[in-house]
């Protein structure tokens, strides 16, 4: 009962219709950009909403059809030979989730950095503006209704339909659309329109937007748009055309070997952008709650498997229709669920009224979700977070996602944020402190608990740079595990490294099992592990030192 709390009831349904309202030109145009039938965008986005949504343990994310399976899906019709086969494909596909999530492959999530995930949201956002753009002046050149289109041969297409769209902005849709965003402005900065939370202002926007184009064509004015840049929802006649639209998958081909490389293909892919979905919108949650990510898996293979058996392309988790989740106060599953009953409602009542909603009332819509989650002051708020190893992998990962595609993005991002991290921890291997005396100079690097192979070129840029007639300590004493070729770099630099520059040595803390070969040293101290690490003063200043303190000159090192 817990999932299903009435404590945010009346937000959570608005929150519902605005996501439906979202999701039903995506689910549309999908399916149009995968090469399959429209209403199966339909089917899928039904099952996304009301099975998935029960079964997921996240509260805020909506699942729907998958934008970044396209162009696989598309390829994957073609090279099948039906939509039937492939359906087979989404099933298996379906089944093999279910698998990873019994597996706990959804931990894989965990390891995310919160820069790459930032920088998905961001880049997201910008593509959700780039592309709506040709919608919001009429223009849609590609009729595909995706937020992140990508044709058959893996190409993004938005930066080439900006550039044709400047010659055919259509007037009626720029007033639509410039209406459409001032209401929708109007409901976030207006105080009384604030205060009004009962009443969605992405349905007013949308419903304005109708009436304007409405007026625009009882009038007979030029500005009246068209039926190309309106909803398209397949209107059957009959029950027997509507339930002809529903397909069932061909379990004939079941030993086809193609049928199998794609569902693995669609299985990985669908569950990749589920996790990182999954990531985002907990990071996107007010109430900070967190998802069981294997659980997850499994409601988005049964989904898939439900989906497919009935004629639907494959469901990811989606982020256009959670950040619109979000941002319109959705704050449980009721939502996501909502939105998937008014999917169904809508197709099978009132088409031809949804058929009346010009596509630049719904860009409205998702340019103020783009412009959240791109906004400004989130890359203000990475810059001065850390501006080398947040802000950096941060701006690779937008660019790289817009430029390319989510997975691909998403892991140059990842190699950028390890590269930083990794360097970090070179940097970490020590801490380095310099006291100068009138004998000279001592220096106290004190090694990290842990001090891998990454450390190595760290420490002997340190041993080369340290100055002559120098007192230097190694401390140990603090470390769980230092690696072999460490040790041996450290006792190589004692017995050997230390001559040409006249530097004394101490070794303080090093434990036995360490097991530093006998070998010379100019000037070296060794402190064993009982007595604990010896101040440099001790040694510069010639204090006495305790007992167990060996110093010798050209003699064995003894073993630590």
């Amino acid at each position: 009962m817990k999932n299903f709390s009435t404590k945010y009831l009346k937000s959570d349904i608005k929150s519902g219709l605005v996501v439906f309202l979202v999701a039903l030109p995506l689910c549309l145009g999908i399916a149009l950009a995968s090469g399959a039938p429209l209403f199966a965008g339909i089917i899928s986005g039904v099952v996304a909403g009301i099975v998935v949504g029960m079964l997921s343990d996240s509260q805020l994310s909506v699942s729907g059809p998958a934008a970044g399976l396209t162009a696989i899906v598309l390829a994957a019709i073609a090279s099948l030979g039906s939509f039937e086969a492939f359906l087979l494909a989404g099933f298996l596909a379906g089944a093999m989730q279910i698998i990873f999530g019994f597996l706990k492959a959804g931990v894989l999530s965990n390891y995310l950095p919160s820069n790459v995930i930032e920088g998905m949201l961001a880049a997201i956002g910008i593509i959700i503006i780039l592309s709506q753009l040709p919608h919001a002046v009429g223009f849609d050149e590609m009729h595909e209704g995706d937020y992140f289109y990508i044709n058959a041969t893996g190409e993004h297409q938005i930066f080439q339909t900006l550039s044709n769209m400047v010659n055919y902005i259509h007037p009626g849709a720029l007033i639509v659309v410039l209406a459409s965003l001032a209401i929708l402005i109007a409901f976030m900065k207006v105080p009384f329109l604030m205060k009004m939370k009962s009443l969605p202002g992405a349905l007013i926007a949308v419903l304005a937007g109708i009436a304007i184009n409405e007026v625009f064509k009882l009038t007979g004015s030029s500005l009246a748009i068209g039926q190309d840049h309106l909803v398209s929802l397949p209107i059957p006649e009959s029950m027997n055309q509507f339930w002809s639209q529903f397909s069932l998958p061909d379990f004939s081909q079941i030993g086809n070997s193609e049928i199998w490389v794609v569902a693995i293909t669609i299985a990985t892919v669908a569950s990749i952008e589920t996790l990182l979905c999954i990531e985002a919108a907990d990071k996107m949650d007010p109430l900070k709650r967190y998802t069981r990510t294997n659980r997850e898996l499994k409601a988005q293979g049964i989904g898939n498997m439900i989906s497919s058996l009935i004629g639907g392309i494959p469901i990811t988790s989606v982020i256009v229709r959670t950040s619109a989740n979000v941002a319109s106060g959705g704050r449980t599953k009721i939502a996501t669920i909502s939105h998937g009953v008014f999917l169904m409602i809508a197709v099978i009542t009132i088409p031809f009224f949804l058929n009346k909603i010009p596509l630049a009332s719904l860009a409205a819509v998702l340019l103020v979700v783009g412009y959240k989650l791109a906004s400004p002051r989130i890359f203000v708020h990475m810059w001065k977070n850390s501006r080398k190893f947040q802000f950096i992998p941060f701006v690779i990962t937008v660019v790289a996602i817009v430029m390319t595609d989510l997975l691909v993005g998403v892991g140059i991002g990842l190699a950028v944020s390890i590269y930083f991290i990794l360097r970090g921890n070179v940097k970490l291997a020590y801490f380095f402190k310099k006291d100068k005396h009138t004998a000279g100079e001592t220096i106290n690097m004190e090694l990290a608990q842990e001090v891998s192979f990454l450390n190595k070129a760290a420490i002997k840029q340190t041993f080369a740079h340290l100055p002559e007639n120098s007192e230097v300590v190694i401390d140990a004493s603090n470390t769980i595990y230092i690696d072999y070729d460490v040790l041996q770099l450290i006792k190589e630099f004692a017995n050997d490294g230390s001559r040409d520059k006249n530097i004394s040595i101490q070794l303080v803390g090093f434990r036995k099992e360490y097991k530093i070969d006998n070998s010379t040293t100019h000037v070296t101290s060794v402190v064993s592990d009982n007595e604990g690490p010896v101040s440099p003063d001790k040694v510069v200043n010639g204090t006495k030192v305790p007992s167990n303190i060996l110093k010798v000159t050209e003699l064995a090192l003894s073993t630590i």
